[in-house]
C-alpha cells in the first residue's frame, strides 16, 4: 500500500446493496475504510471477534446501534464498537459517508 491516498485515484468496490468502499491504508494493526452509503442502505448489525472499530460520520446521517442502543449520529460524529459488541448503522441521507478504522486490520477485505 502506498503511504499516500488519493481518492480519485482508487475505484470502489461494491460490497452490499447500495453500501460501497475503498480501503484507504492499513498496517499489520490499523486500517481505515471508506465507506459511502445510499439512503436507506444498512450495515447488518454483526460482532467481530479480534475487531476493535470506529465509524466516524464524515457526511450524512446514521441510525447507528451498539448492544441494542440506537443513536441518531450526523457529520463529526462517531461510534465506537468494541470487539464481540454488535453493531451496524442505516443511512439516513441522500448522501452518507462513514470512515471505518479497525484494530487489527481486515485481513478479509484484503482478499
Amino acid at each position: 500500500m502506498n503511504v499516500f491516498f488519493k481518492a480519485d485515484e482508487h475505484e470502489w468496490e461494491q460490497v452490499d446493496q447500495g453500501i460501497k468502499r475503498k480501503i484507504v491504508g492499513f498496517t499489520d494493526d490499523l486500517m481505515m475504510v471508506h465507506l459511502s452509503f445510499e439512503k436507506g442502505a444498512e450495515g447488518k448489525p454483526h460482532t467481530h471477534e479480534i475487531h476493535d472499530q470506529i465509524g466516524y460520520v464524515a457526511k450524512g446521517r446514521f441510525e447507528a446501534q451498539i448492544n441494542g442502543e440506537k443513536q441518531i449520529l450526523k457529520a463529526g460524529d462517531a461510534y465506537i464498537a468494541r470487539k464481540h459488541f454488535e453493531h451496524g448503522a442505516i443511512a439516513l441521507d441522500d448522501e452518507n459517508i462513514l470512515l471505518d478504522v479497525f484494530s487489527p486490520s481486515r485481513e478479509d477485505f484484503l482478499k
